[in-house]
């Protein structure tokens, strides 16, 4: 009887540990969040770095050598056109047109009695006084005179020309740069002087990518009223008052990069933004019935991208899916993926595939105001 005794014991402390055992192992499940995907519209915005330019920037640079007189504008003033910037000592210049005027007036004088000689030789040629030849001499020499007026007169245009270099005036509206040199510095041809920049209004240029460009170009197609209108985000990270929008962009992908080149146009009446400045530009394009999940719930392996859906059991397996584009902190899936599958969302990297997990179930919306 104690024989039995003693199995009996030994069964209920067997049964007791595999119970025990069982209680453990539930124990030991990991709890961890699980959404159901939704297909769900959607407006992305996406920024992209912006290179901000002047509609018109053009440098100021010295046409004849010389040395700077007089500089008639301070650095950041506001000028208009044909305003006078600098002026170029003037005297060189003007012996030269003088030179050429007097050379001028020498030829002219020697033109017309050239013509009064062609004069008295035709009538004496005509009363058989004189060989025909002489005439065709005489008609020679006016011709000749006549080429050297051209030359002359063309000589005394150039060298008003290089006189009226010595005056340098805006070209437009705008505003005066920097002023590296000082009155009195002696300069060559092709010396900066400045840069005028128009700021009225600025070009802000950015890159896509070919994946961006076609969703452009699709709610473009769409009539989107606000396809082609953008934000520009400031380096302080404010948001600029005026809205611009794109205009144009370049016509071929960048080999390297992949990405195409956009230019949209922003007023600036204020003229708070200046040639050369950073920003962001803010691109508004909307998406119907897209699939979004949060970047927590995927990871990569061997560049390609899983999630872990969950079954109804609770266990999780691996799957690949194929991301469309990111933003933000998510990811909107081309395939791969569908509304109703089931994803971990949080902490994908402490579990495994084939291993069974609590869901803890959570709403995609909530996740997506986060």
């Amino acid at each position: 009887m104690r024989q039995y005794t003693g199995i009996y014991t030994s069964l209920i402390a067997l049964f007791m540990a595999g119970c025990a055992t069982k209680a453990e192992k539930k124990e030991d499940l990991k709890t961890l969040p699980v959404a159901k995907l939704i297909a769900k519209d959607t407006v992305l915005h996406r920024a992209y770095v912006a290179d901000i330019q002047a509609v018109q920037n053009v440098e100021i640079r010295a046409r004849v050598n010389g040395f700077l007189d007089k500089i008639y504008v301070d650095e950041g003033q506001e000028v208009k056109k044909g305003q006078l910037l600098f002026g170029i000592n003037d005297a060189e210049y003007r012996a030269e047109l003088s030179r050429a005027k007097a050379a001028l007036s020498s030829l002219t004088a020697e033109s017309k009695s050239a013509a009064l000689e062609l004069e008295r030789v035709k009538l004496l040629t005509d009363k058989k006084v004189i060989a025909a030849s002489e005439l065709e001499v005489a008609t020679a020499k006016v011709a000749a005179a006549k080429a050297r007026i051209e030359e002359a007169q063309s000589a005394v245009a150039n060298a008003e020309m290089r006189l009226s270099f010595t005056s340098i005036r805006a070209p437009f509206d705008g505003i005066i740069d920097r002023i590296p040199l000082k009155s009195g510095s002696l300069i060559t041809e092709g010396t900066l002087l400045t840069t005028v920049s128009d700021n009225r209004e600025v070009y802000a240029y950015f890159n896509v990518s070919e994946t961006e460009y076609l969703h452009y170009q699709k709610n473009l197609a769409n009539g989107t009223a606000r396809s082609n209108q953008v934000e520009l985000e400031l380096a302080d990270g404010s948001t600029y008052s005026q809205p611009g929008k794109i205009e144009t962009m370049e016509s071929e992908f960048e080999e390297n990069t992949g990405s195409i080149a956009f230019r949209a146009r922003f007023p600036n009446p204020s003229k708070l933004l200046k040639h050369g400045a950073s920003g962001k530009v803010k691109l508004t394009s909307e998406m119907d019935s897209a699939v979004i999940i949060p970047q927590k719930a995927v990871f990569e392996m061997q560049d390609k991208n899983y999630v872990f859906v969950v079954d109804q059991s609770g266990m999780v397996k691996m799957k690949n899916f194929i991301p469309e584009t990111r933003f933000a902190h998510f990811y909107i899936v081309q395939s791969g993926l569908k509304p109703g599958d089931k994803i971990v969302t949080e902490g994908v990297r402490n579990i495994r595939d084939g291993m069974q997990i609590t869901p803890r179930s959570v709403a995609m919306d909530s996740l997506l105001s986060l």
